[in-house]
């Protein structure tokens, strides 16, 4: 829930400001992930599977079903920063469901066909770093308050 100033111009809240940054850095990856130049290998990005050689800023393997992935990520994050539950929700189940690509990405082999996403060493620790980092902007910017207020 947005608050307002004295002026009667809504303000966002921590949370709504946390969800609409993720997003956006999501959006933006995704978009990347379809440049040629900032993704290496270009010409080897393949819809999906651990056959796509393209690689984002040379370092994380991606193809585009990855990258498609990463723009309805950033979507999310922007449209459920309209309000302070929705953020809220976003940061904590969207980081959630990076730890468990995270796991995901330990269990499979990068060669196999379960490897659909594709996911690299690097990718791996990304997830990992981004699934903590939602999960911890999601409890830290609305601790201590009820679910009324959120």
């Amino acid at each position: 829930m947005a608050t307002h100033t004295s002026t009667g111009r809504a303000t966002r809240t921590n949370v709504q400001k946390a969800s609409m940054v993720v997003g956006a850095v999501f959006l933006l990856v995704g978009v990347l992930g379809f440049v040629p130049g900032i993704t290496a290998n270009y010409d080897q990005l393949h819809f999906a599977g651990h056959h796509s050689e393209a690689l984002l800023l040379g370092l994380f393997q991606v193809s585009a079903l990855h990258n498609i992935v990463h723009l309805l990520f950033g979507a999310a994050g922007l449209a459920l920063a309209r309000s302070a539950a929705g953020a809220r929700s976003f940061l904590l189940y969207g980081g959630i469901i990076y730890l468990v690509l995270f796991v995901y990405g330990l269990v499979v082999p990068q060669d196999s066909a379960g490897n659909f996403v594709p996911l690299n060493g690097f990718d791996n620790v990304l997830h990992l770093l981004l699934g903590v980092g939602m999960v911890a902007l999601a409890l830290i910017l609305t601790k201590g308050r009820t679910n009324r207020t959120r």
